[in-house]
Order: C-alpha cells, then structure tokens, then sequence
C-alpha cells in the first residue's frame, strides 16, 4: 500500500465501526469508491493513489461486514448511503462523485440520493434482480447462477453457500486467483490479471473476509431485494461502463441501466471484461469524475 494512504476507521451513530483507505489532503471535494461483492478498502489502492497525484481527495471503504467494518445485519442498497452520509459529515465533505465496480455499482447509484452527490460513475454495475425486461442471471458464469440462486431462497440458504465456498478465498494468492474465478471470467480477464492485476485481486478478496463472509452474504442478500430508491428519479449525471467480454455482469446489465437511469450515458467498450475494463479505463474514469468536481 502507498504509504501516503492512511487506513482508519470511523464509529457511525449506531456504534459501528467502518473501515476507511484515504488518500490525499482532506478538502471539500471528495471521490468515493465503492467495492464490488466481494471486496474491500484495498481494491482501490492503484485508483486512490491516482486520485491524489491529481491533487485530489479519495475514500474508499468497506462495507458492512467486509474487512474490519461492522456488520449490519438486513441491510439493504440505501442504507449503505447513510453510512456514506457520515462519512462526509465526517470529514466536512459537501461535494462527492461516487465510483462503484460491480456489486459497488447500485451503491454507488444510491449515493445520487444524497445532496453532496454532484455524479456517479458505475463500472460493470450490476442491475436490479427482478426486473420484468432484465434477465439478471442470463449470460452470467455458473457460479453466479449458483449463488444467486441459494439467496432468493433466503439467508440460511446463502449462508449454507457460504460455508461452503467462502472460506478457499482467506488465503488465496495471485497465482491461484485465475482458477478461482472459473466460469466468471474470459479472456480479457485472464489476460489483465496475467499482466499484473492478479494480486491486487487476490488481496481484495483476502481483506474481505478478515472477519468472515457476511457482508458477501448481505451484499447477496440485498442484491436480490429492491433497492430502497427509484433510479428513474436520479437527476445527478451518472456514467455507465461496460464491456462485452463479462460473464460476472453481462452488458446487458449496462444497456437497462441506461434505459431507466434518466441522466445516464452509457461507455460501451468492446472486448473487456469484468476486470480489464477498470484496468484499462482507469485514466480516463478518474479524469471524469475530477472534471465533475471541478
């Protein structure tokens, strides 16, 4: 980790405790990045660090019960922007974008509820499960099929999932992580993580499951609810990036998106995957999101 980056935590009104990555000089500004199912603080290490070479002020953070953050139990997608609401008041921040990947995208989307939220910029953000025009396991590996399908039976289900498949990602290594994802990711992938991403990956899902699996649980389990706010109301400028080469979130997951988010454009960029296209994209995502704040 840069050791400018500053690992921390905050006690929110409730009495739990969320983990923080901060980089940069506290200012008004912010951009907030939120992780994918499963992750953690350290999965924007290399986006953090950009951020603040820029001049800029970035936070990432783990969400409840990842990495050493709180649990909270039934949990759903807005009331994650309330832990993100104290975060700001925290640290006096009045204007934020919010960068999620994958499962961090419908979170990063409900951040547009607050009144600090000026943009949000979603990377391979997955849809709502539900939706009569979006088949949300369609083209999705067999994996997904197979732990999405124990969580709309219910948290015995999933947790049942867990114990079964949760506990070979505390120790795996980058040399192990290709196999680890199995049907989840192609050629893409393999390649951005053959070519240096493998263990910033494999840290991630390391720190995730610090203290066990149940904020992959309740991601799972929030995931397969409604989400707590009407994405047709977004009014805040929100970016969608997607690539065609993604067997975690397919891109017709980005197409609904952009059908039903109002303000939304859609980044189609063809031939990434899951993991490449934050990989690649990075410059480009963060000179967007600073360009907002400015």
């Amino acid at each position: 980790m840069n050791e400018a980056m500053e690992k921390t935590s905050i006690t929110l009104s409730d009495g739990r405790h969320l983990e923080l990555l901060v980089a940069g000089m506290p200012q008004s500004n912010a951009v907030i990045f939120h992780h994918g199912t499963p992750g953690a603080t350290s999965t924007w290490e290399a986006w953090l660090s950009e951020v603040e070479s820029r001049g800029g002020f970035a936070i990432s953070y783990s969400r409840p019960g990842y990495g050493r953050s709180d649990r909270h139990e039934g949990r759903t997608i807005i009331d994650n922007a309330a832990d993100i609401e104290e975060v700001l008041k925290h640290y006096g921040i009045s204007k934020i974008v919010s960068i999620g990947w994958s499962g961090g995208g419908p979170h990063c989307l409900a951040d547009t509820t607050l009144f600090q939220s000026v943009a949000a910029i979603s990377i391979a953000g997955v849809g709502p499960f539900g939706a009569s025009d979006l088949d949300f396991l369609e083209g999705m590996g067999e994996e997904n099929h197979d732990e999405f399908g124990e969580a709309v039976k219910g948290p015995a289900a999933i947790e049942d999932w867990m114990k079964r498949n949760a506990a070979g990602l505390a120790q795996v290594t980058s040399d192990e992580i290709i196999d680890a994802f199995g049907g989840l990711i192609g050629d893409a992938d393999k390649k951005a993580l053959n070519e240096g991403a493998a263990e910033g990956v494999a840290k991630s899902y390391r720190q995730s499951i610090e203290k066990g699996y149940y904020g992959w649980m309740d991601d799972d389990l929030a995931f397969v609810e409604p989400w707590g706010f009407d994405i047709a109301s977004i009014s805040k400028p929100v970016e969608l990036w997607q690539g065609n080469d993604d067997f975690m979130v397919p891109h017709a997951h980005g197409y609904w998106l952009e059908k039903n988010i109002p303000t939304a454009k859609l980044n189609f960029v063809p031939g990434e995957g899951h993991i490449s296209l934050g990989e690649n994209q990075r410059g480009a995502i963060i000179t967007n999101a600073l360009n907002y704040l400015s």
